[in-house]
């Protein structure tokens, strides 16, 4: 069975406290686009889980989202199947565009079926919200507003089509060590929600990345990627979660290719379009 794992970009992100256990309650907007790996499922007779993927970058052992996830499924259902997983890597890995989460996400919903375990999506939430923060927004899919760690996940209407560009610096940012990096006046309340006022109105300009002041402080190259994608006039254009990868939103596929040209001397790129829930879907489940 063959089955893609989308990436996704955050298209807004607030801080708005620090919570008990030490993560950080948010307020995000995510979206999936077409980008994605290519995973494919063998169903194993023995008990085990291997794993194994074209990028020499990614542990393909106990660490991975994947196996964890692949775990968790059996020890919590008893399941004595095992399983092998192949993976062809598109998405950038530590660039904030969610390979990882979408991998982990898609796994537990193919095995699932593979094992036939007949769970629902609020057993596999359960599951997810143990694996990442980023998880369970993957059980979803489409346009969605992301609260508490940002895996309390609310669907929204799809939006209309759109194209980014993704500019990806030959680095990865540590999501860690951005967060211990925040100041307190970023951790100390909701100073007003500029999401909440965007699904108001639905104007890509009112929104922000609140993380970015801290993530061009600890890596200032970002800084400069984005000014130079800004000379392009995107609608919208801020670093997708922690990063590195800064996106660059506009209304026309050759607005994003142009802009993609004016900074392919310098930094690599690719041009993705929004995916629909219901695109989104027949992506995860077309091998199933």
């Amino acid at each position: 069975m063959q089955v893609k794992s989308f990436a996704k970009v955050n298209l807004g992100l607030e801080i708005l406290g620090k919570r008990p256990d030490g993560y950080h309650d948010i307020r995000t907007l995510f979206q999936t686009v077409n980008l994605y790996d290519i995973l494919e499922f063998e169903i194993l007779p023995e008990d085990k889980i291997l794993l194994h993927g074209n990028d020499r970058s990614i542990s393909w052992g106990e660490d991975n989202l994947m196996f964890k996830a692949s775990s968790l499924l059996k020890k919590e259902t008893g399941v004595l199947k095992g399983v092998r997983i192949r993976v062809e890597k598109n998405i950038p890995a530590g660039m904030g565009l969610g390979g990882g989460s979408s991998n982990a996400a898609v796994s537990l919903l193919s095995l699932n079926t593979l094992w036939n375990l007949g769970l629902n999506r609020n057993d596999l939430l359960k599951w997810a919200k143990k694996l990442g923060a980023d998880v369970p927004f993957f059980l979803y899919g489409g346009f969605c507003l992301g609260l508490e760690r940002g895996d309390r996940i609310l669907e929204k209407e799809d939006l209309d089509d759109v194209f980014f560009l993704l500019a990806l610096p030959d680095f990865s940012v540590s999501t860690a060590h951005v967060y211990r990096s925040l100041p307190m006046s970023l951790t100390s309340g909701d100073k007003g929600s500029k999401i909440n006022e965007f699904l108001t109105n639905f104007d890509f300009g009112l929104l922000e990345n609140r993380l970015e002041k801290t993530v061009f402080r600890l890596y200032p190259q970002l800084k400069a990627i984005k000014r130079l994608i800004q000379v392009q006039e995107p609608e919208l254009l801020l670093v997708t979660g922690t990063g590195s990868a800064i996106v660059g939103l506009f209304r026309k596929k050759d607005e994003a290719e142009n802009a993609g040209k004016a900074i392919e001397k310098k930094f690599p790129y690719r041009v993705v379009k929004s995916i629909s829930r219901s695109e989104y879907w027949k992506g995860v489940t077309i091998g199933v």
